[in-house]
């Protein structure tokens, strides 16, 4: 939360470079958002606060929760009010987070400044206002513009593709749309743009009438949902080139610049084809891509078909050395090596959850205070434990077990023994 090292004489919000950003304190406050779409719950989404401050006794925790005022919002990407772009801007500060609600329309404007640690709502921009002035519906990706806004929507405001740009100033009033052409874009989603290069690259997912009763992989057969990634003139605010991903792209999500403001490279994870993409533009000039990640579908004993990754996400590391991938459906997350973009190399990997089972299943056989947990009888000590797993087909299965106990009750242990029960649930 930080803006720039006491040092330095300034100016507006962020850094300078993205290497005076990698030298900033590191964050002890986290914003997430938390939403109840598809569970049936009837609450209103909300706004996490938590504490990653190490040094504090609420670390890891959600300490804050901002509740929205309406139900159904489908909280989605946020973004700030100010970022590096507006760096030289003395009169800006990163002081708002802008939420959208992909299913109200509505725009939440968070106040973080004045009080981090328990934020709340400054402004709501109404999705009916927005539809009014704008004819737009489906926000998604905010990104600041110097002291001014632009929010990509990705329908019109009967649910129909392709959707468009938000332009708001600095007030968070409604200026009209940002574009000047949609050109022949057929679905809107994310965006990003590299000013010296006079370039914005935008993504495709699909109409809101088309996502909103939920997914249907038949309709991607149909061409209802994207493959495509365009390019901008950011100048002139109008789609100039079209890249054709083919089934290497089915449905391509987040775009990624490098942050080196000089470099033309960035990536797009491509959500049901598991692909990631490598644009960049040629010394002629021309703009080019190939898949540089391709991670393999998986077999899996309910599903007719080899599950996917579902690549819902991707970032890029401050220093340009690392790109991180999340595989929604299989469960893990991914470092690569982008030190050279054209040939990514996988260096880590971390199994969170997913359809595959690959997860770590923790078990915890002690309290905080070191008193043991389960049924005892003796020195046996009996811990059962119940777990939502994938289902067993016949086979050999093995088991590795990884202590995580403290040093002290290491002693008291001599032997341990695994039995795995069928149970109904």
């Amino acid at each position: 939360m930080s803006d720039v090292t006491k040092n330095k004489a300034c100016c507006g919000p962020g850094y300078a470079s993205p290497s005076d950003a990698i030298k900033a304190p590191n964050e002890k406050l986290l914003y997430t958002i938390a939403i109840y779409t598809g569970t049936g719950i009837q609450k209103p989404d909300y706004l996490a606060t938590i504490d990653v401050d190490p040094d504090s006794p609420t670390y890891s925790q959600v300490i804050h929760r901002l509740e929205m005022p309406g139900i159904g919002d489908e909280l989605h990407h946020m973004g700030w009010n100010a970022c590096s772009s507006c760096h030289g801007d003395e009169g800006m500060s990163r002081k708002y987070l802008l939420v959208p609600g992909v299913r109200s329309n509505n725009i939440h404007v968070i106040d973080t400044a004045t009080d981090p640690f328990a934020p709340k709502i400054h402004k709501i921009i109404e999705g009916s206002e927005i539809k009014s002035k704008t004819n737009l519906s489906g926000p998604h990706t905010v990104h600041c513009l110097g002291s001014e806004i632009i929010i990509s929507f990705l329908g019109n405001a009967r649910g129909e593709a392709p959707g468009g740009y938000l332009h708001l100033n600095k007030d968070f009033e409604i200026v009209g749309r940002w574009e000047n052409s949609m050109g022949d874009i057929p679905f809107s989603y994310d965006f990003w743009y590299q000013p010296r290069h006079n370039v914005m690259v935008s993504s495709e997912w699909a109409a809101p009438n088309t996502f909103m009763p939920g997914f249907d992989l038949e309709e991607v057969g149909h061409l209802k949902y994207g493959r495509r990634l365009h390019i901008w003139d950011f100048k002139k605010k109008e789609p100039i080139e079209t890249m054709y991903l083919g089934e290497d792209g089915l449905i391509p999500l987040e775009v990624k610049f490098m942050h080196n403001p000089d470099s033309s490279h960035g990536f797009c994870g491509a959500a049901l084809s598991a692909n990631v993409i490598h644009f960049w533009k040629s010394k002629e000039g021309k703009w080019e891509w190939e898949k540089v990640i391709d991670v393999a579908n998986e077999p899996h004993p309910d599903w007719p078909i080899p599950v996917p990754g579902v690549m819902s996400a991707i970032l890029v590391s401050m220093d340009d050395k690392y790109l991180y991938l999340n595989n929604w459906l299989h469960g893990d997350m991914r470092q690569y090596d982008i030190s050279d973009p054209h040939n990514p190399k996988l260096t880590g990997q971390v199994w969170m959850g997913g359809l595959l089972g690959k997860a770590p299943v923790e078990i915890k056989m002690a309290k905080p205070n070191g008193e043991w947990i389960g049924s005892k009888s003796g020195t046996y000590i009996d811990h059962k434990l119940k777990f939502r797993q994938r289902r067993f087909c016949k086979g050999s299965y093995s088991f590795q077990l990884e202590q995580a106990v403290t040093i002290g009750q290491l002693d008291e242990l001599s032997d341990l023994t695994i039995e795995v029960k069928p149970t109904i649930w």
